[in-house]
């Protein structure tokens, strides 16, 4: 039985185990500003817009 090694989701290199899933901090770094930056989004519902949001906010204070 052969173990394929998975690869870097950012370059394609080998990951390595003190990064994984990817191959180095840069790499994980570069995820992590991805995340940051809104490059991946989970969908959700929209957001409410003027006076719900504003009732929201107030109900829980």
């Amino acid at each position: 039985m052969t173990t394929k090694s998975a690869k870097c989701p950012i370059c394609g290199k080998p990951s390595a185990p003190e990064y994984r899933p990817f191959c180095s901090q840069r790499c994980a770094d570069v995820d992590l500003g991805r995340w940051f930056g809104g490059t991946y989004r989970i969908p959700g519902e929209p957001v409410p817009n003027g006076e719900n949001e504003k009732a929201e906010i107030n109900d829980e204070t």
